[in-house]
C-alpha cells in the first residue's frame, strides 16, 4: 500500500491514524489556515474537472486488446491511466480536504462520495490493463521498455512489478471476482468496529474525585494515565473486562479476519497468508521475522525501563495500569512560532537544502493546524495534489506532543517535496515501508535537539522519558501486535481451531512475555487484543516498527558522522516509489532484512535509559 492509497482508504475505514478528539485542547482557529485554491480555484472547477475525468474513463477501453501491438500503443495507454489517475488523486484531494474541514457539512460529505465513485469507476476501467500486460510476456515487455524513452523514464519500474507478481495474478475475470468479493471480505472489520463504536454497554465509573466517567475507547484513552493510581486501576479493570463479555463474538470476527487473509493468499498462490501481504512491496518474509526475533532480543532494555518507571513513579511494584503516566510533567506551552522555529533548528543536520525547503513550507499556507468544532480529529499530511503540493491537517497542542505532530508530519511533507522534485508522477508516490521513517526521524532529531539544549534536570528527564515511550510504544508495543498477528495465522494455517479464548490466551502470554516478570496483569486485561482497529489490516502494524527501527539508524549515523550520511538518509526520500522499499535502503547503506536496524534502536534505547538513571543518581 502506498501513502497515497493508505489515505484514500482511510476515507472508507474507521482505523484511527493519530490523536484522537479528545486531545484537541489548543484553542480552536477561526476557520481553515490552509489554501486550497491552489488545487482548483473553487467548486464549480472542481466539479468541472470531475465531470471531465468521468466522461475520459471509457476512453480507456481503446486500447484494451491492442497493449501489445507496440511500444508506443503500450506507452501511451500506460500514459493515458497516468494522466487520468493523477487528475482523479487531485479531484479527491481537494474535497477530502474541504469536507475534513468540517465533516458536519452535508454537501461536502457528498461530494466526497462523489470523489469516491469516480476512484472506484478508475479502479474498473483499468483492472484489465494487469492481467493483459502479462498475456505479453517478459520478453516482450523487456524489449518494449529498451525501444521506448517512455517507457524507461516513466513505466518501467510499474511495468518490472506487474511482471515480478505474474504467478500470483488471476486472469481477468478472476481479479474482478476477487475485487466484487472485497466489500463481503471487509464485514469482520466492519463488525468488529460496530462492536466498539456502538454495541458494547459501556460501564460508567466514579473517579476518586467523583467525577463520572464513561468508559468507552474515548474515555478510556482520556483517564488510563489518571494521576490517582486507584483510578487507573479502576479504568482498566472496568474497560478490559467489558470487552471480555464480547470476547466470543471478537473471536468471531477475528478469525474470520485471519480466514479471509489465507483465502487471499490461496487464491493468489502464496505460500502463507504473511507472504501474500509482503508481496506487493517485495518485502521478504526475513523483514517480519528478523525484527521479531530482535525485538525480543532487547527486552532487557525494555524491562529496565518498567523498572525505572517504577522508580520515577515512586511505586512498590508496577501494574499494566501504570504504562501511561508521565514520568515527569512539564507544563511549557509552545506556540506555533517556537514548533517551527524549534523543529527548523532541530533538522540542522539535514543540510541547508532540506532546511530551505522545510521553511518556505512551513511559512506558505499549506496547514491547518488546529482543532475547532466539527474539524476531522487527528492528523495526515495530504501528498496526493502531485502538481501542487503537500497538505497537512493537524490538530495540535500546545504541549509537547503538539510540537511533536508538528515536526513528524512535516517529516512526511518534505519526503513528499524531495520524491516530487526527484521523480516522475509515476514513480514518486512511496510505500507505507518507507513512509514513517521520515516522519520519525524529524521527531529523532527533535528530542534530541531538545535533550541536549534542556535547561534543567526535569526538562532533561521529560524529554528523556518521550524518547523512551517513543520506543516503548512504536517499536516494542507494535511489535508485539505482530507478533500476535503472526502466531494466530500460524495457527489457522496449521489448522487448528481459532476462538475468542484462544485470542485472549494467545495475547495474555505475550503481554507478560514483553513486559517481563515483575509487571503485574489481571488476567482481564489480556482482553486488549479485541480493542486493537489495525489487525483487520493484517500485517500492517509491523511497518511502524520497522521504521522507527530505521530512523533510530539514520538518525545515529547522521548525528555522528557528516555529509555522507546524511545524503545516504535524503538518498531515500528522494527515491519516492522508484524501487523495491528494502533495495532503496540497502543502497542508503541499510539492510532490513539483518539485525542492525533493530539492534540500533535498542542501542539508543539503551542510551536514553543510561542518560535517565544518571540524571537519577
Amino acid at each position: 500500500m502506498s501513502r497515497r492509497d493508505a489515505l484514500a482508504a482511510a476515507a472508507l475505514t474507521t482505523l484511527a491514524t493519530a490523536m484522537p478528539a479528545w486531545g484537541q485542547d489548543a484553542a480552536p482557529a477561526a476557520g481553515p489556515a490552509w489554501d486550497l485554491t491552489e488545487i482548483f480555484p473553487d467548486d464549480a472547477a472542481w466539479d468541472a474537472a470531475r465531470k471531465q475525468a468521468l466522461a475520459a474513463l471509457p476512453g480507456l477501453t481503446a486500447y484494451k486488446g491492442r497493449l501489445g501491438e507496440s511500444a508506443e500503443t503500450l506507452a501511451a495507454a500506460l500514459a493515458l491511466q497516468s494522466d487520468l489517475g493523477r487528475s482523479v488523486a487531485r479531484i479527491y484531494v481537494y474535497v477530502g480536504l474541504k469536507s475534513d474541514e468540517d465533516v458536519r457539512n452535508a454537501a461536502y460529505q457528498e461530494k466526497k462520495a462523489q470523489a469516491l465513485d469516480l476512484y472506484t469507476g478508475f479502479g474498473e476501467a483499468t483492472a484489465w490493463i494487469s492481467p493483459e500486460l502479462l498475456t505479453l510476456g517478459k520478453g516482450k515487455i523487456d524489449g518494449f521498455v529498451a525501444s521506448n524513452a517512455a517507457l524507461r523514464t516513466r513505466f518501467d519500474f510499474t511495468l518490472e512489478n506487474i511482471v515480478r507478481q505474474a504467478p500470483h495474478t488471476l486472469s481477468a475475470e478472476g481479479e474482478s471476482l476477487l475485487a466484487s468479493a472485497g466489500a463481503a471480505l471487509q464485514a469482520p472489520g466492519d463488525v468488529s468496529g460496530q462492536l466498539r463504536s456502538s454495541d458494547i454497554p459501556w460501564p460508567t465509573i466514579t473517579l476518586s474525585d467523583g467525577q463520572q466517567v464513561r468508559l468507552d475507547s474515548q474515555g478510556y484513552s482520556l483517564h488510563r494515565d489518571a494521576p490517582n493510581r486507584a483510578d487507573r486501576k479502576a479504568v482498566f479493570d472496568a474497560f478490559w473486562t467489558a470487552h471480555g463479555q464480547f470476547q466470543n463474538s471478537f473471536g468471531a470476527t477475528y478469525s474470520a479476519q485471519v480466514k479471509t487473509d489465507i483465502f487471499y493468499a490461496k487464491a493468489r498462490k502464496y505460500p502463507s497468508a504473511l507472504a501474500g501481504a509482503l508481496s506487493s512491496n517485495n518485502i521478504p518474509e526475513s523483514v517480519y521475522r528478523t525484527l521479531v526475533a530482535e525485538a525480543n532480543a532487547g527486552l532487557p532494555q525494555l524491562h529496565r525501563y518498567f523498572e525505572l518507571r517504577r522508580r520515577m513513579l515512586k511505586l512498590p511494584d508496577l501494574h499494566y495500569y501504570d504504562i501511561y503516566p508521565p514520568l515527569v510533567s512539564l507544563d511549557r506551552p509552545f506556540t506555533l512560532d517556537q514548533m517551527r522555529t524549534t523543529t527548523l533548528e532541530a533538522v540542522k543536520p539535514l543540510g541547508t537544502d532540506y532546511q530551505a525547503r522545510i521553511a518556505k513550507a512551513t511559512a506558505a499556507r499549506w496547514m491547518d493546524p488546529w482543532p475547532r468544532p466539527g474539524k476531522r480529529p487527528g492528523a495526515y499530511m495530504q501528498p496526493g495534489a502531485y502538481d501542487v503540493h503537500p497538505y497537512l491537517l493537524l490538530n495540535l497542542s500546545e504541549k509537547y506532543d503538539g510540537m511533536s505532530t508538528y515536526a513528524h508530519e512535516w517529516g512526511h511533507a518534505l519526503h513528499s517535496l524531495l520524491a516530487n522534485a526527484a521523480q516522475p508522477y509515476e514513480k514518486a508516490d512511496y510505500p507505507i515501508f518507507l513512509a514513517e521513517i521520515a516522519s520519525t526521524l524529524n521527531e529523532q532529531l527533535l528530542v534530541a535537539h531538545l535533550i541536549e539544549r534542556a535547561k534543567t534536570k526535569e526538562e532533561k528527564l521529560f524529554y528523556l522519558g518521550q524518547q523512551m515511550e517513543n520506543f516503548r510504544g512504536t517499536f516494542y508495543r507494535q511489535t508485539m501486535f505482530a507478533e500476535f498477528e503472526l502466531k494466530a495465522h500460524d495457527l489457522a494455517e496449521a489448522g487448528e481451531g481459532l476462538s475468542g479464548e484462544k485470542f485472549t490466551s494467545l495475547y495474555f502470554d505475550l503481554l507478560k512475555r514483553y513486559h517481563g516478570p515483575a509487571m503485574g496483569f489481571d488476567p482481564a486485561y489480556a482482553n486488549e487484543w479485541a480493542f486493537i482497529p489495525h489487525f483487520y489490516n493484517s500485517f500492517y502494524v509491523y511497518q511502524y516498527a520497522t521504521c522507527i527501527a530505521a530512523a533510530a539508524f539514520f538518525a545515529q549515523a547522521i548525528l555522528k558522522g557528516g555529509a555522507k550520511e546524511r545524503d545516504n538518509y535524503l538518498s531515500v526520500l528522494k527515491a519516492g516509489g522508484s524501487d523495491y522499499p528494502v533495495d532503496i535502503l540497502k543502497r542508503a547503506g541499510l539492510d532490513m532484512t539483518s539485525p542492525a536496524p533493530y539492534r540500533a534502536l535498542v542501542a539508543a534505547f539503551k542510551d536514553t535509559l543510561d542518560q535517565a538513571e544518571a540524571l537519577l543518581a
